[in-house]
């Protein structure tokens, strides 16, 4: 599995290659598909360009990634899209359009209460358990481990030459992840080493403009679907010689 990040946080101060328009989502979200990703992960936007968790905005989010592409599309719930756990809550409590999936930060406040009111809905949770927190050991003790859909193994270590190091400590210290599915990814300048990682281990991955603007060779992005087709090549290469 490669997921394709198609965002993030970014904004138009990055470039014209990051989609911020419903419109302009869906089709990077079908290229990206196109070039083999088989599931999405999207941060909807306002009109001004920030993460919103706002009902109207989510759905034309998924509605227009829907209308293009035939594979799983999921939503961020991070906190910098609204900051107040509860109001956080009662946003996702108000969708009219259901994403496959969500994703919910561990280390964030309110955490676990935002996880059973998305699976209480039948959407899939993605656990993300981000390096640097307390996100694993929060994990290793929730009710709520074994009904997640997967493990979001997310390091933030932006360093090339250490990011490896700090995924295989995460991946320690998530341990058994209750069973469940682990996608390990890295951003920025860890980005490619933690998904050749990925690839060495057979784990699940994800890359797109969310987790870096550069490709393999460092050269600029020119779209999600470029991202995707370099990320498959690099992680099957990484694949043929084990960990």
């Amino acid at each position: 599995m490669v997921q394709v990040c198609l965002n993030g946080a970014r904004t138009a101060a990055d470039g014209v290659r990051v989609p911020l328009s419903p419109e302009a989502m869906a089709a990077s979200a079908a290229e990206a598909v196109a070039a083999g990703a088989t599931d999405v992960h999207v941060h909807p936007k306002t009109p001004c360009g920030h993460d919103s968790l706002s009902p109207r905005v989510v759905a034309a989010t998924l509605e227009a990634i829907r209308d293009r592409v035939r594979v799983p599309v999921g939503v961020t719930t991070g906190a910098w899209a609204e900051p107040d756990p509860a109001a956080r809550l009662e946003r996702v409590r108000s969708w009219t359009v259901l994403p496959d999936h969500a994703s919910v930060n561990w280390h964030e406040p309110g955490a676990e209460e935002l996880a059973a009111a998305l699976i209480e809905r039948g959407v899939g949770v993605e656990a993300g358990i981000w390096s640097g927190t307390d996100g694993a050991a929060r994990f290793a003790a929730s009710p709520l481990g074994p009904k997640v859909l997967r493990v979001l193994a997310e390091v933030t270590d932006t360093d090339p030459a250490s990011a490896e190091a700090s995924a295989r400590a995460l991946l320690a210290g998530i341990g058994a992840a209750h069973g469940r599915p682990v996608l390990l990814h890295g951003e920025d300048g860890g980005a490619w080493p933690v998904l050749r990682l990925a690839g060495r281990r057979g784990l699940a991955t994800r890359i797109g403009l969310e987790d870096t603007l550069l490709m393999p060779d460092g050269g600029g992005a020119e779209s999600n679907a470029r991202l995707v087709a370099a990320g498959l090549a690099e992680w099957h290469a990484a694949r043929d010689t084990g960990n």
